[in-house]
């Protein structure tokens, strides 16, 4: 008799792929790790596409897809790049739950290792983006009283551009277990994002459904909104507390 944690031979070439494509975009995750400081954000329409693209080719790896998925959006963050349809699409793929820890997952890992870039390796480049700029001269000056909490707040408003934010802030004095702390405030606004793109890839995919499953899917849709609206309002009416000077200012360039 065999033994089922044994694989057996025939299984081995398809194995053999699938490690090489996790590899191959493993590789290219971190040249552009390295290379992201100088890229753009060039052909929104197309880069849309071709993310697209990548979520139905990560969608038919397999049992290493959630690992791969991870390292798209680790690149993808650091890489100031539309995170937007990549986590509506976690929810189709992976449905709610799973979608929403992975899209955290490499949201938060992205976001740290952009902070870590901005801190140690392009320090003259994120100065001279934010130079000049009001808000976050504001943001700057409350760290040095209340970092873990102004970035928590800073985090739950959607008004302030992620991915540049996440280099601006490795030029404060904010330890990284703070910074990382306060990134949590991602939390709501994914799984918002996700819950939506669930919700739409299960009516796009025409899953059968019970009236009730629906019933529910919508009512928690409405409810994630909900949730978010309030958490975003507390969190704008403290930050306009905290930063009195953003009141007058523009947003942050992204």
């Amino acid at each position: 008799m065999k033994r089922s944690g044994i694989i057996s031979g025939r299984h081995l070439p398809k194995l053999t792929k699938l490690l090489f494509k996790s590899m191959a975009l493993a590789v290219m995750g971190m040249v552009l790790l390295t290379a992201a400081p100088a890229m753009a954000q060039e052909a929104a329409g197309g880069i849309q596409g071709t993310l697209q693209n990548a979520l139905n080719w990560i969608e038919g790896l397999g049992a290493i897809a959630p690992i791969v998925f991870i390292i798209m959006y680790i690149v993808i963050t650091v890489s100031f790049l539309p995170a937007s349809v990549v986590t509506l699409g976690a929810g189709a793929v992976f449905g709610i739950v799973k979608g929403t820890i992975l899209v955290f997952i490499g949201a938060m890992l992205g976001a740290t290792a952009a902070f870590l870039i901005g801190r140690y390796l392009a320090r003259d480049w994120v100065s001279q983006k934010v130079a000049g700029n009001r808000i976050f001269k504001a943001i700057y000056d409350a760290i040095e009283k209340e970092g873990r909490k102004i970035i928590f707040l800073v985090r739950l408003s959607p008004a302030f551009p992620f991915n540049l934010l996440n280099y601006a802030l490795g030029l404060t004095n904010v330890s990284l277990t703070d910074y990382v702390l306060g990134t949590v405030g991602i939390l709501p606004g994914t799984i918002l994002y996700v819950y939506l793109g669930g919700v739409v890839g299960s009516a796009a995919a025409g899953q059968q459904r019970t009236p009730a499953e629906w019933a529910f899917l919508i009512i928690g849709l409405v409810a994630t909104f909900a949730v978010v609206f309030i958490v975003t309002k507390v969190a704008r009416k403290s930050l306009q507390e905290s930063l009195p000077e953003t009141s007058q200012t523009t947003p942050v360039e992204s």
